[in-house]
């Protein structure tokens, strides 16, 4: 199967996806409410409480607003997949001269247009809730970049449940955890105001590395060695979860 073969293949399936999309903007719609309520939520009722050493609240919170997002919008992936599987359309597929690996791919893709429009609407809401940066388009390049490797390695996570569960609700579930995990980390307080216990798990779990340099770098704060660290991360759980999904995938349709 050539290279050419498998692109050409990967963008007729990104366009059917892409369609379904178009034809349910309510998924994107859904998929950024709790976010968004979550922000005004924090924001407006919390965050007088909350001391972060931040003069803006939103400016602290956004990036595992951020995170959370991509985390409720990876669930349609996996849903979007498992429905394919229970159509008999992976099926169809592979009864067609077409590259196997492109059917994954374009709900990858698909998944990625579909968050980066999420995140998106999700930075409008932060604006006129008075979220304000003066960092470069240098940072802003280096912020959307760990946005989509961080997306990307989610999706390719969320194509593990999507291809094995039993049920819609087994689909989607997986991604649960993953919108509970910002809450131990220092996207909403600072880790030093947290019991030993917590704050130990909080410092070395990933959420914290990935929000603190998104949070360094559209405030113009030095990153030091803490982008290297976020980006290792989203790496790792990405040829992680590219591994586990390609595996299930191939045992799938064999």
């Amino acid at each position: 199967m050539t290279t050419k073969h498998f692109f050409v293949d990967t963008t007729v399936l990104l366009g059917r996806s892409l369609r379904h999309i178009t034809r349910s903007l309510d998924t994107i719609l859904t998929t950024v409410i709790t976010p968004i309520a979550m922000m005004l939520m924090f924001v407006y009722v919390f965050g007088g409480a909350i001391q972060t050493g931040s003069d803006s609240y939103v400016n602290y919170l956004l990036p595992g607003i951020l995170l959370i997002t991509v985390a409720s919008g990876i669930a349609y992936t996996a849903f979007r997949l498992f429905m394919d599987m229970q159509s008999g359309i992976f099926e169809r597929f592979q009864s067609m001269p077409i590259a196997r690996s492109s059917v994954l791919w374009a709900h990858v893709l698909t998944s990625l247009v579909a968050n980066l429009l999420s995140l998106v609407v999700v930075v409008l809401v932060a604006l006129l809730m008075g979220f304000r940066s003066g960092a470069g388009p240098l940072a802003w390049l280096a912020v959307a970049g760990i946005l989509v490797l961080f997306t990307l390695a989610l999706t390719w996570l969320a194509v593990i449940p999507g291809l094995t569960a039993k049920s819609v609700d087994g689909a989607s579930a997986f991604s649960y955890p993953l919108i509970f995990l910002p809450f131990l980390s220092s996207a909403f307080v600072p880790t030093d105001t947290m019991p030993g216990p917590v704050r130990a798990f909080a410092e070395n779990q990933p959420v914290t590395s990935i929000v603190n340099a998104l949070r360094a770098l559209y405030t113009e704060q030095p990153v030091g060695t803490g982008i290297w660290i976020a980006l290792a991360w989203c790496a790792g759980i990405l040829v992680v979860g590219y591994v586990l999904a390609t595996i299930t995938y191939r045992r799938k349709i064999s």
